[in-house]
């Protein structure tokens, strides 16, 4: 499928249109604003799996295709051409592989097209691709169960193949919301077209990997039989690590302009590789007007906090739970509830619906609301909590506190500058909540009952919340700079493509 041409074309992995969230709600209200030029989107996937769009995608979108990072495998053919390819593209995707750089792909991308019938299911099955992976674990990991090589490189490599290979979208700007995959297909469009290629992280795709690895029960690292007491070997966690720095590493060669949301970021791009004179920070914006005339609810209600977010390990619920759990003995008459959906990680929302039960919240403490409309909802809402282990910069913060609402939330992403306020913020707003440990059940729920306690300190900081949004955190201004942005890069000049495919 041939898109038109589009003036910017949006590079998504796993969000917009099909996920709800913070990115995604992003996305949307930046086609809206932007709605002079036209939009075309990829979004990457993981499946064929049926999925519904979550949002009325805006008119100025031209037309959106899918990537499906894993298929199903039929048997690889062969043939000296593909020999050859396979050759070729061994060293430089081995480096890739190991924090490569954006040399590497192009070097894997020129080879791909010395055979231009391959499919990602010959590079995962043919007998020349067996060949390479052998000879890759061999090289790289010998000390590790190869079974688990095997599946990873699959999982990996597999996921590479599939941006490099899917049809590529004519448009004057590139875009993606992440790197990773989305990343690796922004490099390789900026390669192939010599158009411009931006990036803007919410939170940094290699970090939020690292705490999922860390976190993955299925990730072992079980060593074959060894009698090697070197502990300095790279394991099958730095094999994936290393994989998804080098997919970064190649996306931030090939920005014209790396866009994050707060200074904190930007050291962990430069560690991944990213060039400090391409850095710029734009934070988010929300409707500050539109929640800012949100009604206070004046009637008698019980005391009321809200996790708003879904219900999927990154966003810790559970740590939320427990902490209702333990709130409650402060605040009896406690009402806490969760907005956002359950749907994208049902075995733990159930764990979370499990937990839930054995603490005795199910029972007039605790709801599981669903999806919410949270405009005709914060009105009744006393505290917000955020209890994530990774953020950005969280829209429901800013969208809670323009409409008077202070928070308790983790200490992640700018979550500590947007309720504390920045080193430079002049005059002081003063605090619009609290900030508590990652993974802190009895913080979150001390933080809570105190706002929760004394009506003054929360006028305080819902004031303070409330100012500091108005003044820093304003949409409309937010727009103008993108818009600025565009501008600049739809009136660059082509750059030279840097693959023969390109040029020819």
């Amino acid at each position: 499928m041939t898109l038109p041409k589009a003036d910017i074309c949006l590079i998504l992995e796993g969000t917009y249109p099909y996920v709800a969230g913070g990115v995604s709600v992003w996305v949307h209200d930046l086609i809206k604003a932007q709605s002079n030029l036209t939009f075309s989107i990829v979004a990457l996937l993981p499946d064929r799996a049926e999925r519904a769009r979550k949002f009325d995608v805006p008119s100025n979108v031209v037309g959106i295709q899918e990537i499906y990072l894993q298929e199903k495998s039929r048997r690889g053919r062969g043939g000296r051409r593909f020999t050859r390819m396979v050759e070729r593209m061994e060293p430089p995707l081995s480096r890739l592989l190991q924090q490569g750089s954006l040399d590497d792909l192009a070097q894997v991308i020129e080879a791909l097209k010395t055979d231009p019938e391959t499919a990602r299911t010959d590079l995962l099955n043919a007998e020349d691709s067996w060949k390479m992976i052998v000879g890759m674990y061999e090289r790289g990991l010998p000390g590790t169960s190869f079974l688990d090589y095997f599946w990873s490189w699959r999982s990996l490599a597999g996921g590479l193949f599939a941006t490099l290979l899917a049809e590529l979208p004519p448009a004057r700007v590139y875009h993606a919301v992440s790197t990773g995959y989305a990343g690796v297909l922004l490099a390789r469009a900026a390669l192939e077209t010599g158009r411009p290629a931006l990036l803007t992280e919410h939170g940094i795709y290699t970090n939020e990997r690292r705490v999922e690895i860390a976190m993955a029960d299925w990730l072992t690292t079980r060593a074959t039989a060894s009698l090697d007491i070197d502990k300095s070997r790279r394991d099958l966690r730095d094999f994936w690590i290393d994989a998804f720095v080098g997919y970064s590493r190649a996306c931030y060669e090939a920005c014209a302009e790396i866009v994050t949301l707060y200074g904190g970021n930007q050291e962990l791009q430069k560690r991944d590789g990213a060039p400090p004179d391409r850095l710029r920070i734009i934070p988010n914006g929300i409707d500050y007007a539109g929640y800012a005339t949100i009604v206070r609810s004046t009637e008698a209600r019980r005391p009321t906090v809200v996790l708003i977010g879904r219900v999927v390990p990154i966003k810790d619920v559970k740590t939320f739970i427990r902490a209702i759990g333990a709130l409650r003995e402060a605040v009896p008459d406690l009402q806490a509830e969760i907005w956002g959906p359950d749907d994208e990680d049902a075995v733990y929302a159930e764990e979370c619906r499990t937990m839930a039960a054995h603490l005795g919240l199910l029972e007039g403490t605790l709801k599981f609301m669903g999806k919410v409309n949270i405009r005709e909802q914060l009105g009744r809402v006393d505290v917000i909590a955020l209890t994530s282990i990774s953020e950005a910069q969280p829209l429901v913060i800013l969208e809670a506190g323009a409409a008077g609402v202070p928070s308790v939330a983790t200490d992640v992403g700018s979550c500590r500058e947007i309720i504390y306020g920045r080193p430079d913020e002049e005059p002081w707003l003063g605090k619009g909540g609290e900030i508590t440990p990652l993974s802190n059940p009895m913080a979150t729920a001390r933080a809570l009952a105190e706002l929760l306690l004394d009506p003054r300190q929360r006028a305080a900081a819902a004031a303070s919340m409330k100012a500091r949004v108005e003044k820093s955190y304003n949409k409309r201004e937010i727009d103008r700079v993108y818009a600025d942005l565009y501008a600049k890069h739809l009136a660059a000049p082509d750059a030279k493509p840097s693959t023969k495919q390109a040029a020819a």
